[in-house]
């Protein structure tokens, strides 16, 4: 089960990201051109909003089904870089995007006219794409590649 949800959640994040990069590119172009607020762009939104929680539920059973979680020895991951990454850093990292996300999503359906609705997505979700990027350079792993 472990393998399987590893390789999901690995997999999955591609998705994840072309969504995230696709929102705020159309945000971004749409908020600078002052363009209206469509439907496509509330469902990309959306849609990248919802693929994130979706690798968050598949993160945390990850989290709890992985070999590598002691949680009667947690002192022992602290001090070894690379389990402490794995155990603590790089899910609190998700977390702080994927509420990025949320909050994002949240003010632009909220936002009366399309301008402070592009201009949440892209100030939100562009927030978040830098966490990603971080935790991904913090990894030490390439972004295309490893699983």
């Amino acid at each position: 089960m472990y393998n399987i949800l590893k390789h999901l959640h690995s997999g999955f994040r591609y998705i994840v990201f072309i969504l995230l990069i696709l929102a705020l590119i159309q945000a971004l172009t749409r908020l600078f051109g002052k363009k209206p607020y469509t439907e496509t762009n509330r469902k990309i939104n959306l849609f990248a909003l919802i693929s994130a929680h979706t690798q968050l539920l598949i993160g945390i059973i990850l989290y709890f089904v992985s070999p590598m979680v002691q949680f009667n020895n947690m002192g022992a991951a602290m001090k070894d870089a690379v389990l402490r990454y794995w155990t603590v850093e790089h899910w609190v990292m998700m977390v702080f995007a994927i509420i990025l996300i949320t909050v994002g999503h949240s003010k632009s359906k909220k936002a009366i006219d399309a301008i402070n609705k592009h201009r949440a997505i892209a100030m939100y979700y562009g927030l978040a794409i830098i966490v990603i990027l971080a935790a991904i350079y913090q990894s030490g792993r390439p972004i295309i590649g490893q699983v």
